[in-house]
């Protein structure tokens, strides 16, 4: 794994968690996805908390060089999907990642150790 996703896996948790989002997963699907190398899921609290963390991550990722190639859900973000190619970021409220469980669609995927500063400013 690349020096590179890896710094924006973290960096992407850590703009979740600096948003307030929470329930952060990052998935490692290389040996079971064509799709991706990596999805990391997140939760916000309502719909517009999800819109607001997409744009935040979107914001980072822009200043980091990488380019969103695709977004999904934006109008109405119960669930939020961002596709930067070797990641893809699926982001809902709480009532829809228990309703689709993605977790559950890739069990033998590894769970990637993020580092996330969670400091009290």
């Amino acid at each position: 794994m690349s020096k590179t996703v890896l710094k924006n896996l973290d960096l992407i948790a850590q703009t979740i968690y600096d948003k307030k989002g929470f329930n952060i997963l990052a998935l490692d699907v290389r040996d079971l996805s064509t799709m991706t190398d990596f999805y990391v899921i997140a939760e916000g609290n309502i719909d517009r908390h999800v819109k607001s963390i997409a744009k935040t991550i979107e914001e980072a990722m822009t200043q980091e060089g990488d380019e969103l190639l695709h977004i999904e859900g934006s109008k109405a973000p119960d669930w939020l999907v961002m596709d930067y190619g070797e990641i893809i970021i699926h982001l809902f409220i709480p009532e829809f990642r228990e309703k689709y469980a993605l977790e559950q669609l890739w069990q033998q995927a590894k769970i990637v150790d993020l580092h996330i500063d969670v400091k009290e400013n």
